[in-house]
């Protein structure tokens, strides 16, 4: 899952899909803008304040809509679920360290393919031929119609593997480990998607907060905001909305799956730019239609065979 990656917060407009532009403009402003002659730049503390403010809006939905219901869910797993995807936000950027941003996003876009693998070795689940197809088609289409070769450095990226690339495996390994969490959780315990969002978002707070104290992160962020006190307001606005964003996001994980919530949000980002591209006329490359093509393909081949055949009773 793609919820807590500093692509994520640093580039607000994107990951939930659900913001209005007002509020896309407003979050990019107060995270890349300048203040004075000073830059935001405490992701990890920004993080942690949206972790904890996810917590406390399941909450609110929990106390509301699910206060009878308990949660028998292992705390274990929601732990393990943290740090596995806290693991793979770490993995990706630091992969940027020696690879460039392309090959970057032909790693994580091909997200659903270690959540498909690792469901069905360690799970022992069952999926229909037609989907590992549909997968694959989905996949090799977003990656073609979000490749951006960068000529400036095909000098310098002329080798074939290296520690970039096993930082993205590792990346792709641990979004596999928390969908096999996660999907354990649903079939197990019957979790909610309210249960799972607090607790999961409470495990990160943790590990965050003791995070930007080793690191002496929150003390320059005070100091930042003594200067800058407009940052909470806008802090606040991204947290809300970023909190209703993973809302939906852990809605289609228990109610479809964790498969089916990596392909919403591997597609989410050709579907942002496709929009543009049909709302505001920008030119596509040949690629980026042979990608158009794929992904359609691919998602349409889902609808039409992809489910598992239903057992009937006699």
């Amino acid at each position: 899952m793609d919820i807590l990656s500093s692509d994520y917060y640093l580039h607000a407009p994107a990951k939930t899909g659900l913001l209005c532009s007002t509020c896309c403009c407003s979050l990019f402003s107060s995270t890349r803008g300048d203040y004075g002659h000073e830059k935001f730049r405490f992701a990890r503390t920004l993080v942690f304040i949206q972790c904890i403010i996810s917590c406390v809006f399941a909450k609110i939905l929990i106390q509301f809509f699910e206060s009878s219901k308990p949660d028998h869910t292992k705390s274990w797993l929601y732990g393990l679920c943290s740090l596995s995807y806290l693991g793979a936000m770490v993995s990706s950027n630091s992969a940027l360290q020696y690879v460039n941003y392309p090959t970057q996003v032909l790693g994580k876009s091909c997200k659903p393919i270690p959540v498909m693998i690792l469901g069905v070795t360690i799970l022992r689940k069952k999926y229909p031929l037609a989907k590992y197809l549909c997968v694959l088609l989905i996949v090799s289409g977003v990656a073609l119609f979000l490749y951006k070769p960068n000529k400036s450095s095909a000098v310098g990226d002329d080798h074939i593997f290296g520690f970039g690339e096993i930082l993205l495996l590792v990346s792709l390994t641990l979004d596999g480990l928390t969908g096999v969490a996660q999907d354990h959780m649903r079939a197990r315990f019957q979790t909610g998607a309210n249960h799972m969002m607090l607790n999961i978002n409470m495990w990160s707070s943790l590990v965050l907060g003791l995070a930007v104290l080793w690191t002496g992160e929150v003390w320059e962020f005070l100091s930042f905001a003594e200067r800058h006190p407009g940052i909470f307001y806008n802090i606040f606005l991204f947290g809300v909305t970023s909190a209703l964003g993973q809302t939906f996001i852990f809605m289609t994980v228990v109610y479809f799956g964790p498969l089916t919530c990596s392909i919403v949000t591997t597609t989410r980002k050709f579907f942002t730019i496709l929009g543009s591209v049909i709302l505001f006329g920008n030119v596509m490359t040949t690629m980026q239609w042979v990608g158009t093509i794929l992904v359609f393909l691919g998602l349409g081949m889902d609808a039409k065979f992809g489910k598992a055949p239903k057992k009937t009773t006699h």
